[in-house]
């Protein structure tokens, strides 16, 4: 049956496929953003990062733009934090908190050069109203390594960035069931590099980037795991955000799409391209904000 909306009568997020494809329904989401005013690879803490290599923070600044611009166009609420002279990676705002039932757990960075954004987040937390702001025990590099399943659990990457000890803290402060993924492949060195939560029951990831206590936790959770092939997983494909039908993920990642439409998901690609070179997509740049 596909679902109405209640003031018109139409069906603006539900979308029904046939050969038994599940109608998906989208949920309106509130983000924040940082503009990358500042952006640079000036150190390499991942990877992906090549200080050699130019980077043109114009065209960074229009990725993000349009990457802002497509969230409001689907009907979510952006709020923007002002970014800081120096602190380049600071438009990867997923890295800034974890916010859920409108707690906020602030962050502690694995590097020094990204340790100052901490503060620069929990200041407009404080700034905005948020009032159930608690700073980290632990190291953990906010929804960059922690991911809310569709069931309510909280799904914690460990074993490049955030400690695994951070686990407990998150059970602490939010009151949610929290498991564990140890990441093994330093290329998918967060969390939200090699899983998105598609909706309750579907999520997409990078096999490889998991040990085998992993693959079978999440086998467990999800009924539907969509397998991202190589060539997707190294342009950062599933650094991706997802509303429960409407999918934004980086062009490049054609494989994905493919298997998404197929599932009844709308994809909408962006170009994230420049901010790849940091290690970045999407996802990166999106801190949901769960009230």
């Amino acid at each position: 049956m596909t679902t109405l909306c209640y003031q018109c009568g139409r069906a603006p997020y539900a979308w029904r496929m046939s050969n038994d494809v599940t109608s998906r329904v989208a949920t309106p989401r509130s983000y924040l953003m940082c503009p990358p005013e500042y952006f640079a690879v000036t150190y390499a803490i991942n990877p992906w990062m090549r200080p050699d290599s130019p980077v043109d923070p114009a065209l960074a600044l229009r990725q993000w733009e349009t990457l802002r611009q497509t969230y409001e166009s689907l009907g979510h609420s952006v709020s923007i934090i002002e970014p800081v002279p120096g602190l380049p990676d600071m438009v990867f705002a997923a890295n800034g908190a974890t916010v859920i039932d409108s707690t906020v757990l602030g962050v502690r960075f694995r590097f020094a050069e990204r340790a100052a954004e901490a503060a620069a987040y929990m200041n407009w937390f404080r700034w905005n109203g948020w009032t159930a702001v608690r700073e980290p025990e632990h190291v953990n590099e906010g929804e960059g390594d922690i991911l809310v399943a569709g069931d309510g659990t909280v799904l914690a990457g460990y074993g490049f960035r955030s400690d695994f000890a951070a686990a407990e803290e998150l059970a602490s402060v939010f009151g949610r069931k929290v498991m564990s993924l140890r990441l093994v492949d330093d290329r998918f060195y967060h969390l939200d590099t090699a899983l998105c939560v598609l909706d309750g029951s579907t999520a997409m990831y990078y096999p490889a980037a998991f040990d085998d206590a992993g693959r079978a936790v999440l086998a467990s959770m999800f009924p539907e795991l969509i397998e991202a092939k190589d060539e997707d997983a190294e342009v950062l494909g599933l650094n991706a955000v997802s509303d429960g039908r409407h999918v934004v993920l980086a062009a490049a990642a054609t494989g994905l799409a493919r298997s998404l439409t197929e599932r009844g998901f709308e994809v909408v690609p962006v170009d994230m391209s420049e901010l790849l070179k940091a290690g970045g997509g999407a996802k990166c740049c999106t801190l949901e904000l769960r009230h």
